[in-house]
């Protein structure tokens, strides 16, 4: 069974810093493109920041300078570090896996998804 679990929300202050870790299990995903979105109350899910199999990197411009994604193939796991982190960067943060290796970073891309993990950043 595919699994992509998130851990690492949480509460925190406007120019605080959290990091978020998604785990991945059930098949190897070294030859997957990974991606973080997130989806604020009453929006859409948006493409916040991607790493593809090769480890190329993309960001949304709004998140380009504050926050810096990674994964560790020999663990399965993919992380976002977040710094300075804003108000609008309120959001269910998901964790997904592109295993078709499209790198088009949209959510009708993306194969498997993790459930969610919450950030709260206050003002």
């Amino acid at each position: 069974q595919v699994q992509l679990v998130e851990s690492g929300g949480g509460l925190v202050q406007a120019g605080g810093s959290l990091r978020l870790s998604c785990a991945a299990s059930g098949r190897t995903f070294s030859n997957c493109d990974m991606g973080w979105f997130r989806q604020a109350p009453g929006k859409e899910r948006k493409f916040v920041a991607g790493i593809t199999w090769t480890s190329r990197l993309y960001y949304e411009d709004s998140v380009k300078g504050r926050f810096t994604i990674s994964r560790d193939n020999a663990k399965n796991t993919v992380s976002l570090q977040m710094n300075s982190l804003k108000p609008e960067d309120t959001a269910v943060y998901f964790c997904a896996a592109d295993c078709r290796v499209t790198s088009r970073w949209y959510p009708g891309s993306m194969d498997y998804w993790g459930k969610g993990a919450l950030v709260t950043v206050s003002s």
